[in-house]
């Protein structure tokens, strides 16, 4: 799947759930259409199927995945039961959800059998590079002492980490969202060299997250329009 760029990532992790979850995700779909941006939507495990039943313009993202094939697997999550719910995306290697690098191997691989989009979370320089060897379609680099803190990653982090990233394959598209929080904070993830950035605590802390929302996909066509 050709991911559009500058993307944007509607994450609210566990915070919001059933109906609140679907709201969230129903405004995010009318702003993708009326922006024109890529937007994935993050929900939990139960909500996927909903969420992708009742919009059209976003890429249902899950929080994480296994390794497992059909068969035996008590309690973990199937990839193929995500495809089947509609899920176009899944985060793998969060620090609220890490992974070993021999199933993080497994798991990008069984993710690339089903054709559904990785965005793989690093924390450091070095863990980047060795990610970025196993050929996700996104990496998310993402201090794990900035998550929820509302401080942004400082420019020489964003910038060294995209070199190096895109040294290694250019095909792989780096996200930058550590602290996101306001309009401006994804214009500068944008303009220093990201292809997408997103937000937890930015949206779900705002008084209005649909206007948050807007106000950070304005941002998004604002960053594009210049950097052409």
């Amino acid at each position: 799947m050709k991911i559009k760029t500058p993307f944007f990532v509607v994450n609210p992790k566990s915070y919001l759930y059933g109906d609140e979850s679907l709201q969230l995700a129903l405004i995010a779909d009318n702003l993708a259409k009326k922006y024109g941006v890529e937007i994935f939507f993050t929900a939990p495990f139960a909500d996927l199927a909903n969420i992708k039943a009742h919009t059209k313009n976003l890429i249902v993202t899950a929080q994480h995945m296994d390794s497992l094939v059909p068969g035996r697997g008590m309690g973990l999550v199937l990839p193929e039961s995500l495809k089947e719910a509609g899920t176009g995306a899944v985060f793998l290697n969060h620090a609220e959800h890490s992974l070993k690098l021999s199933d993080l191997v497994k798991t990008i691989k069984r993710a690339k059998e089903l054709e559904i989009i990785t965005i793989v979370c690093a924390d450091f320089l070095a863990e980047a590079i060795a990610i970025a060897k196993l050929g996700p379609d996104i990496l998310l680099c993402e201090p794990t002492d900035l998550i929820g803190t509302g401080k942004t990653s400082d420019l020489n982090y964003i910038t060294e980490t995209t070199a190096k990233i895109r040294a290694i394959d250019e095909n792989i598209l780096v996200m930058q969202a550590s602290g996101i929080s306001t309009g401006e904070d994804v214009y500068r993830a944008i303009i220093y060299g990201a292809d997408g950035t997103g937000a937890t605590s930015g949206i779900l802390n705002a008084p209005d997250r649909g206007l948050r929302i807007e106000e950070m996909l304005q941002a998004i066509v604002k960053a594009k329009s210049e950097k052409k």
